[in-house]
């Protein structure tokens, strides 16, 4: 006699139960989710003045020129005059891949001491509601706190939610570099966070990082947190499509083409940051090495064939993370397609013992974190596998730790 929990009617009924679920989000969000596409005025302004600028009797290249191109023209300018276009137009370099990484932390340390001087004025508007004042507040706090000490924030864009990303460790010497790409809800306010910090991009890399050190201390290492595209806001309609995911993906390759040097890198996806890196995946840069998610609602595939890359592609999933209730299925456009830790979809399952939930995958002590550092250094055969995948490590020839 067939389970009713594997029957095909089971199936329809999941399949039903989804849909429905999908028209009650159309009746009570429309069709489009919150998006927030304001167009950030003086960064605008700013891609406009570059255009016409020039610079030792050169035009200067177009921002969208690709990143080896602007490599080489930052190549050919002193050191002066590089800071000098940093400090003249620090919203364009400090989120030019191609230009130097240094360059770019410099330049949005500029950018974000002119974002804080805008939100300190925003806050004492009395023309604003106690809301906005509130949120002015929230956001001069959080660039606030982005300039103490000598962080490296490799992408700042402080228009509508606001988007950045973060580096830990010397991007320019590192042999590997991990790449956190987090889920919804990612935006400059949420970033960070002081409670439950490695639920939060910047925790989540700050993490991994430490937990790279510890897990092999010869490697030279990177951890980027990568909030630097727009993500779903709450589990709307753009949760359950894949338009957000496809246009971070063209952001995500284009970030990881731009990374200087030959570092092996390793993507690290959380939520709807899997999908993300399964729309980026057949695309993706040949020195993405692995692409490990968590608490995946799918890789927009039915298969990791599908995902068409060259990389390994790893998964795990906490036994209380609630995304393993969510019916992983594709219909119309609607939802991500197949579960990555089936053992049928050909990733390779490594444990989560200690995650508890859908947010704690990089919390320190967890197996799910021992993974991804093992992974991110290239030390394969430390990788403890979940029970439905004892030989997830199997068939990798060797340990690259660089």
């Amino acid at each position: 006699m067939t389970s009713f929990d594997t029957s095909p009617t089971l199936t329809v009924w999941r399949a039903l139960l989804a849909v429905a679920v999908v028209f009650v989000m159309l009746a009570t969000t429309g069709w489009s989710a919150v998006r927030d596409q304001q167009a950030d005025g003086p960064r605008e302004l700013a891609l406009a003045a570059w255009a016409r600028d020039r610079i030792a009797g050169h035009s200067l290249p177009e921002t969208n020129a690709p990143a080896y191109r602007l490599a080489h023209f930052f190549a050919t300018l002193t050191s002066g005059q590089r800071f000098a276009l940093a400090g003249k137009y620090p919203s364009v370099v400090g989120n030019l891949d191609g230009a130097p990484v240094t360059l770019r932390y410099h330049a949005n340390r500029v950018a974000l001491r002119q974002a804080a001087a805008v939100e300190k004025v925003r806050a004492h508007d009395e023309k604003l509601s106690p809301d906005g004042r509130d949120e002015a507040q929230a956001r001069l706090d959080r660039f606030r706190s982005l300039l103490r000490g000598e962080r490296q924030i490799l992408a700042f864009d402080p228009s509508g939610k606001g988007r950045a990303a973060e580096v830990f460790g010397d991007l320019d010497r590192a042999a590997r570099v991990s790449v956190v790409v987090p889920g919804v809800d990612t935006h400059l306010l949420t970033l960070e966070r002081s409670k439950r910090k490695y639920a939060a991009p910047v925790g989540m890399a700050e993490s991994l990082y430490g937990a790279e050190r510890s897990a092999s201390p010869g490697t030279r290492t990177a951890v980027i947190a990568w909030a630097d595209y727009t993500s779903p806001a709450g589990l709307g309609m753009d949760a359950a499509l894949g338009g957000l995911a496809a246009d971070g993906a063209i952001r995500l390759n284009a970030m990881v083409g731009a990374l200087p040097g030959t570092s092996k890198v390793s993507l690290f996806c959380h939520s709807y940051g899997s999908v993300v890196c399964g729309v980026a995946a057949h695309r993706a840069p040949d020195r993405v090495a692995d692409i490990a998610v968590a608490g995946s609602p799918g890789m927009r595939a039915a298969n990791a064939g599908q995902l068409e890359t060259g990389a390994r592609i790893w998964a795990t999933r906490d036994g209380d993370d609630w995304i393993g209730d969510v019916p992983h299925m594709e219909f119309g456009g609607i939802g991500h397609g197949a579960d990555p830790v089936d053992p049928a979809f050909g990733a390779r399952i490594v444990s989560a013992a200690g995650a508890a939930g859908h947010s704690g995958y990089f919390e320190p002590g967890t197996e799910s974190l021992d993974n991804f550092a093992a992974i991110g250094v290239g030390a394969y055969g430390s990788v403890s596998c979940a029970s439905a995948d004892s030989a997830c490590h199997s068939g990798i020839s060797g340990e690259r730790n660089g």
